[in-house]
């Protein structure tokens, strides 16, 4: 399996997800990078033009992932970096949600590993 280029970011005010999400996509060779809080993924994407995803915690304590992506999206080094909304919420309308608060795309916990693997392949 080829190496993929661009990096996985993810967003996570949770260790254990990180934990979990990280392992899985590196098994896969995604290069993965992590913040524990939306202000330091935002710092870390700033300084790294290498990141060409983030998954993002749509509920976290500081700043949720709505709060998050509309900043993102304020931000012209931010604003063109795809984001894929990692969420428990899995009510009907939370995919419309995201996708309105700016994600790319959504994908719900427990995470799919195949669904997600088609949905990053799809910006690195």
């Amino acid at each position: 399996m080829e190496i993929k280029t661009g990096k996985v970011l993810i967003i996570d005010d949770d260790s254990r997800n990180i934990f979990a999400l990280t392992a899985v996509l590196k098994a896969k060779k995604y290069i993965c990078l992590s913040a524990s809080s939306a202000q330091e993924g935002f710092d870390m994407i700033a300084n790294d033009q290498d990141i060409a995803v983030v998954l993002m915690d749509m509920m976290m304590p500081d700043m949720d992932g709505y709060e998050a992506m509309g900043k993102m999206k304020e931000d012209p080094k931010l604003r063109d970096v795809p984001v894929i909304a990692v969420t428990a919420q899995a009510m009907i309308g939370d995919r419309e949600r995201c996708l309105q608060a700016g994600a790319a795309s959504y994908i719900s916990k427990p995470v799919n590993v195949d669904e997600l693997v088609q949905q990053l392949n799809q910006y690195i």
